[in-house]
């Protein structure tokens, strides 16, 4: 599959399927994978680096094949889910990060076109996430709100 703005095909490839049985290896039960990511998400983790930490810290290979149920949904069913989606959060970051650069560098037209290209990605993101009802339906995309949500 190609990519929008480049003339490149990318790495996207089949991959192995992961195992959703739970590992013999695996002593932690259900209940005790859904209380630790919960008390990560409320210290302020976000969902890759609750997966992250129990894979390190726990041994629990993936909290689907142990609890059944993927780890956003885990997180809902205890009302600790963000309020904007881990990916759309992280292009945030990345277009704040721009926007600081962009002051101190106001000729790099390069990176000014990265921007450009980073705040279509975002609109179709959010656009797709309005209709399925992940964000808010008045969510909408700005230079100055993409600052405060990310601070």
């Amino acid at each position: 599959m190609s990519r929008i703005h480049s003339g490149r095909k990318g790495r996207a490839g089949s991959h192995r399927p992961y195992p959703l049985t739970k590992p013999e290896w695996v002593t932690a039960t259900s209940e005790e994978v859904v209380e630790q990511a919960v008390q990560l998400s409320k210290s302020g983790r976000s969902m890759a680096q609750i997966g992250q930490t129990l894979r390190d810290g726990y041994g629990v290979p993936s909290a689907r094949s142990v609890t059944g149920k993927r780890l956003s949904v885990l997180l809902a069913e205890h009302g600790v889910k963000p309020e904007i989606p881990e990916d759309l959060q992280a292009l945030l970051k990345r277009v704040v990060h721009l926007q600081r650069h962009l002051e101190t560098h106001p000729n790099d037209l390069s990176n000014r076109r990265g921007l450009t290209l980073l705040e279509s990605r975002i609109r179709r993101l959010a656009r797709y996430y309005r209709q399925h009802r992940r964000i808010p339906e008045t969510w909408r995309y700005s230079a100055a709100g993409a600052a405060l949500q990310v601070e």
